[in-house]
Order: C-alpha cells, then structure tokens, then sequence
C-alpha cells in the first residue's frame, strides 16, 4: 500500500525551489533535495518530475496572490477598491519574491489557469461595479481595463520587488491609476481621492 503524500513535503520543496532561485543557484533535481534530507524519488512522487515542479511553483505564486485580493474588504467605493486590489498585487509581490519571479513564465505550464485568471477577474468584478456606479463610462470593457491596469500594476511590482527600484517608486503607481481611471469616465478630484485612499490601505 503506498504511504499518503505528506503536504509539508510538496511545499519543502517548492519553497526550497523558490529560494535557489532567488540565490540564482540551478535548481536541478539532486540541487533541490540536498541538504533536504528527501531523495530525488520525493520530485517524482510529489510532482511526477521537474517540470510538474516548476508548474507547482508557478501555481503557488497565484494561490498566494489569490488570498492576498480576497482580503481586500469591498467598500460602497469600487475605484478606491480597484486602487486597494493593487497595492494588495504589489505588497504580495514584495512577501513572495521569490515566487512572484515564476509566475509568469510562460515556458512552464500551471495546474489550475483558471484559478490563476482568477486573480485578474477579480478586478473585473470590480470595474464592472464601478461602471454600474456611474463612475466609469457605460461603454467600457472591464477586461480590456483590468488589463490595463493589471500591465501598471505588474509592471511596479516587478522593478521594486525582483527590480532595481526602491520601495518608495510604488508611490508613481496613484498618479498612473489615477489618469487610467479618469479616461475611463471617473471624475478627475473623486477619482484621485479614491485611488490615493485605496492604494494607503489595502
């Protein structure tokens, strides 16, 4: 009969995946069970070989963003929400480094895309309240948008958590969410206050 899979060992070795990386160390199969304690045969039993590894991993990084967007209350303010979301996109981005560096690479396929589309519907969700609001243009798109502001907010997250910024380059992300909003319908001074209030607490 064989021994059920013990959860604390799948993520050991994502974690210890996540971390070579970041010490730009190669992250080959005896590499990543050194030290570890596990053998090689623990890759294969846990994730059928490297590439279901680095799939596992990838997944993580949007699992973890996950649970950091669905901590974000949902006030009567959906552009203040929508600045909210982000600064929740970049504050995960600065937690999980080591994971946000996977996420996108798009060499390696994800176990569940759906849950990973996810992330980005969730701002969806959140313009298509916006628009019902009145705040945003009845003709907008929501994906088209959240994309848009999804390419702003990645973008961030990359120079100042895997990137050459400092922390405080974070702050030019409410003038750029602001004027994205504002062509989309907002009114200028409402959309800035929101924006600004959203984005100090996620």
């Amino acid at each position: 009969m064989a021994k059920p899979k013990q959860p604390d060992v799948r993520a050991k070795l994502i974690n210890r995946a996540a971390q070579m990386l970041r010490r730009r160390q190669p992250v080959t199969l005896r590499a990543l069970v050194d030290g570890t304690g596990l053998s090689t045969m623990a890759v294969y039993t846990y994730f059928g070989g490297m590439d279901g590894l680095w799939k596992a991993l990838r997944q993580e990084g949007f699992t973890r963003l996950a649970s950091k967007l669905s901590a974000v209350p949902e006030t009567s303010d959906p552009v203040h929400d929508l600045a909210a979301l982000g600064a929740a996109y970049l504050a995960n981005a600065l937690e999980n480094p080591d994971h946000y560096r996977v996420m996108f690479d798009a060499e390696a396929e994800l176990e569940d895309s759906e849950a990973a589309d996810e992330t980005l519907h969730v701002m969806v969700r959140t313009i298509e309240r916006a628009t019902a609001a009145g705040r945003f243009a009845s003709d907008i798109d929501a994906l088209d948008l959240a994309t848009q502001a999804w390419m702003i907010g990645h973008g961030v997250a990359s120079l100042v958590a895997t990137g050459p910024l400092d922390h405080r380059a974070a702050a030019h992300t409410v003038p750029l969410l602001t004027a994205l909003y504002t062509n989309a319908g907002d009114d200028p001074d409402q959309c800035r206050r929101s924006v600004e209030q959203g984005w100090a607490h996620p």
